[in-house]
């Protein structure tokens, strides 16, 4: 049969640029999609807007799946329960159903 082509020997792993070397490959999406998440959670929580609320979860979100997982999930935490909390009471304070922002 046919002998295997590979080479192991030449195998070169993966190594992610460092980026204390190079600050420019910081990727800076999770910080801003965590602020605006706050900014939004306290729209919501104070003007009682349910889409700011529901807007804040969905920047939580987008935080929490861009992070690294060497970064500080505290404040991400915080973030994430402080736009639940938001959409829960936003909820309690007038049970109907969403009107668009129209």
């Amino acid at each position: 049969g046919m002998a295997d082509p590979r080479r192991p020997a030449r195998v070169a792993r993966y190594k992610p640029p460092a980026t204390e070397t190079n600050p420019a490959l910081e990727d800076p999406t999770p910080d801003y999609m965590n602020l605006l998440g706050m900014v939004f959670s306290m729209c919501g929580l104070m003007l009682k807007l349910k889409w700011c609320a529901w807007i804040a979860v969905y920047c939580s979100f987008i935080s929490f799946a861009n992070s690294r997982s060497s970064e500080d999930t505290k404040q991400m935490m915080s973030s994430f329960m402080l736009s639940i909390s938001a959409v829960v009471m936003s909820y309690l304070q007038n049970p109907q159903p969403m009107s668009p922002p129209w």
